[in-house]
């Protein structure tokens, strides 16, 4: 069996097609298939999806890093969507012949590597000592408050430690911030459209929805006003599609959308889905715009696994 390792890189760029064609080649010459991208130039973010074996992953990830690093300056960055690092998020998944436990010694191995390049490494959910550590607990305040963390910041698992060497800035590199490295399972990364809604009504149904305030087990939401595109939106993170049916969260959020004198445009899904959204009536329910069975998840990895021939 053909070990399967994803990444899903989100980078503090989403206005400059040629920084994600850069990292795309990054990628594609350490071996590694990218699968999916996406740019927004209000949240001024890209996602990059990608799988590959584990040792080409994780070379491709760390040549990510050193291109964020060198072209993405944060004190001239900005956007909607909460960030800390040049390149923000990068999470490591096991999808065929890796456990989550694989995942975990990619993320820190990789995490070294990142470390030594003079990029602070904050480790989260399975890849942090203890496991769980939150990205919100990393990412509140943002880089500007990150950049300036003095004694004890929450950094006790920097991998300096680990590997014997220590980062050259303590907290937050001055220009491209921190790294957020974890690993995971697969989750679904979402948008839902809403119209006829202030900000702040957007914002009450994120916080009643999510799971922090009681509503769904596993569902991460924030709200934004993307001026630029004149839209509002509910984004949303769902870290166990198989447990939290996210027809339900849609539902629930027209719900209250209708109620507060609004409607729900559509959905946009960031990435590529898992497969709580391989019925064609989910997929409908949801209003996903621009959707194709190419969007999931695990076709695309199939079709890479024949080709390779395993």
């Amino acid at each position: 069996m053909i070990p399967v390792l994803e990444t899903v890189p989100n980078f503090s760029e989403g206005r400059d097609p040629g920084f994600v064609e850069a990292v795309r080649g990054a990628f594609e010459r350490s071996g590694c298939d990218v699968l999916h991208t996406t740019m927004d130039p209000d949240h001024h973010r890209s996602v990059v999806t990608v799988i590959g074996p584990p040792g080409a992953v994780e070379d491709g990830a760390v040549a990510a890093a050193r291109l964020a690093l060198e072209r993405i300056d944060l004190r001239k960055h900005s956007g909607v969507h909460p960030r800390v690092g040049a390149l923000d998020v990068l999470p490591f998944v096991p999808l065929q012949g890796q456990g989550m436990d694989d995942a975990v010694r990619s993320a820190r191995r990789v995490g070294a590597r990142i470390a030594a390049l003079g990029l602070p490494v904050y480790f989260y959910a399975q890849a942090s000592k203890p496991p769980g550590r939150t990205l919100a607990s990393v990412r509140r305040g943002g880089f500007e408050a990150l950049r300036e963390r003095r004694g004890h910041g929450g950094a006790a698992d920097l991998p300096g430690r680990d590997a014997g060497a220590s980062p050259i800035h303590r907290f937050a590199h001055p220009s491209a911030g921190a790294v957020c490295v974890g690993a995971r399972a697969v989750l679904l990364a979402w948008n839902v459209d809403v119209e006829g809604l202030s900000r702040e009504a957007a914002r009450g149904i994120a916080a009643g929805i999510r799971e922090t305030a009681g509503g769904f087990r596993g569902l991460r939401a924030l709200a934004f006003r993307l001026r630029g595109q004149g839209r509002t939106q509910i984004s949303m993170n769902l870290e166990d599609p198989s447990a939290t049916d996210p027809v339900e969260v849609f539902t629930r959020i027209e719900r209250e959308a209708s109620r507060l004198g609004g409607t729900v445009a559509g959905t946009e899904v960031v990435g590529l889905a898992p497969d709580a959204l391989a019925s064609p009536a989910a997929v409908r329910a949801m209003r996903i715009r621009d959707w194709s069975d190419e969007r999931l998840l695990r076709r695309r990895v199939d079709a890479w696994i024949a080709a390779a021939g395993g």
